[in-house]
């Protein structure tokens, strides 16, 4: 696989052909964000992947103008990030190593819980780059989308101890779909703007 050319390739689907993609492809894509990785190995995150047509439908009424890619994409999958510190702090105590709880003790703690509950939403986003680059390396199509309601997704989903933070509609686009590069030529800043070597 030559990364660069799938980065090259790559683009935010704008609409979907409702095919659904093959069960051995979310199963690797669900393996994939388990294996995410995290600062100190934190994984405080929920990963719901919806192909049921009913909750999709419920979910496409609540994502504005994402709306018909949510009908139309094989399926949605839902970053969610734990809501809430203390359990958090038990799931640490209970789960990793002295070292890191120590870590997490001196320099995440002493900032308050709004300050641990952004980097805990921070570890998710680094799992959405893991995950929207994997999907490009699968060939599957993928539209990460912060444009919907998340406390209505979580009224529909009810994922308890974590709360929505964004969804990812994947599958295959459709061929008419004038954002894809055939299109609309990718634009980037230059490289100069953006890169500094030293």
């Amino acid at each position: 696989m030559n990364f660069l050319q799938l980065a090259k390739e790559r683009y935010t689907t704008k609409a979907y052909n409702g095919t659904t993609l093959n069960e051995e492809t979310i199963e690797d894509l669900k393996q994939i964000l388990r294996l995410s990785p995290s600062s100190i190995n934190s994984q405080p995150w929920k990963f719901i992947f919806v192909s049921d047509k009913e909750i999709k439908e419920e979910l496409a009424k609540r994502s504005f103008f994402n709306e018909e890619k949510v009908r139309k994409a094989s399926h949605i999958v839902i970053f969610c990030v734990r809501n809430n510190t203390q359990d958090f702090e038990q799931y640490l105590k209970e789960n990793l190593a002295e070292r890191v709880q120590e870590y997490y003790a001196r320099m995440l703690k002493p900032q308050g819980d709004a300050a641990v509950q952004t980097w805990l939403e921070k570890q998710v986003y680094i799992a959405l780059g893991y995950f929207l680059s994997a999907c490009a390396g699968m060939n599957v199509d993928s539209t990460a989308m912060e444009g919907i309601d998340t406390n209505a997704y979580d009224e529909v989903l009810k994922p308890e101890g974590y709360k929505t933070l964004f969804a990812v509609a994947i599958g295959n686009r459709n061929p008419e779909d004038s954002n894809q590069p055939l299109h609309t030529p990718k634009w980037r800043r230059a490289e100069e703007e953006v890169i500094v070597s030293i």
